[in-house]
């Protein structure tokens, strides 16, 4: 594990990388979004911006936040790039001590997990917090290891959607599970191979 805090230790891993052109939506993202109104999202944990980006060329205006400096210049720069500037802004923020300000119509939160320390039940609670009624929270987690995780850790557990929403410890009178299950898909990896993984997908709707 790195030693060093956590806004170095990303800006190492987007630094490495060329920068991003043309990236990808998540799956789970596009499968859950496509038929909803077009509102305010954040992004929580923006990366390289395919998801934000994807939300902003369909309507969306999207705060995309990511505690690396790096990938929040290059989705700047990007989203310039592609006439998108009005729709996407993004921030630098550390999730450990900072939540972004406003409401929001859907909260995306995409394996927002890291060798870091993190309390992702408050940052996830925040996040449910942070929606306007009848918005969505929508976590999605890694449910098993693919060939080209970080962890290759054979006893490593994923905890389950429900755990994961019992873990946020919501008020059910104010927030319901709309999707808790893990569906199966074929991924590709960074080396372009492929391999079916886990997903754990998370919905939680505010009703008021």
């Amino acid at each position: 594990m790195p030693t060093t805090d956590a806004a170095t230790f990303w800006n190492g891993v987007y630094s490495s990388r060329p920068a991003a052109t043309t990236p990808n939506p998540n799956a789970r993202l596009t499968e859950v979004v496509t038929n909803l109104p077009a509102g305010e999202a954040l992004d929580l944990g923006c990366g390289t911006g395919g998801d934000a980006l994807w939300l902003a060329g369909r309507g969306w205006r999207v705060t995309a936040a990511d505690i690396s400096t790096v990938a929040v210049e290059r989705l700047t720069t990007l989203a310039a790039t592609l006439g998108l500037a009005d729709r996407v802004t993004a921030v630098q923020c550390d999730l450990s001590s900072l939540f972004p300000h406003g409401q929001f119509d859907l909260v995306s939160a995409h394996y927002l997990q890291t060798p870091l320390g993190l309390d992702r039940a408050t940052v996830l609670r925040a996040a449910a917090h942070a929606l306007r009624p009848q918005g969505r929270l929508l976590v999605v987690d890694h449910g098993s290891i693919a060939p080209w995780s970080w962890n290759q850790d054979p006893e490593l557990r994923f905890p389950s959607p429900r755990e994961v929403a019992a873990d946020i410890d919501l008020d059910p009178a104010t927030w319901t599970v709309d999707r808790a299950d893990a569906p199966r898909r074929i991924a590709t990896g960074p080396d372009g191979s492929t391999a079916e993984v886990t997903d754990h997908v998370l919905i939680i709707r505010r009703m008021s």
